[in-house]
């Protein structure tokens, strides 16, 4: 067994397809499958145009981050002490 679909395959495919959703639905189906298949398709290459610009972005050198200040409530101890 290869793997691909032969043309009986196909056949039997087709004959369930048009079982399923008939003979007047199913270009619409073919259709709608089509658009999503385009905005997939359009999508995963502006998702691979934006990996090839994000190098350029890392680049920059990053802005200084202040560290926070802090201001810590004294703390009782369990021997009394305060820290």
């Amino acid at each position: 067994m290869t793997g691909a679909l032969s043309p009986s395959h196909w056949l039997i495919i087709l004959v369930v397809l048009l079982l399923l959703f008939g003979a007047k639905r199913l270009p619409d189906a073919a259709r709608g499958i089509g658009r999503s298949l385009r905005i997939f398709k359009a999508e995963t290459s502006a998702l691979a145009n934006d990996d090839k610009d994000a190098p350029k972005e890392a680049a920059k050198e990053p802005a200084a981050v202040e560290p926070a200040p802090v201001n810590g409530a004294p703390v009782r101890t369990t021997n009394g002490t305060t820290v």
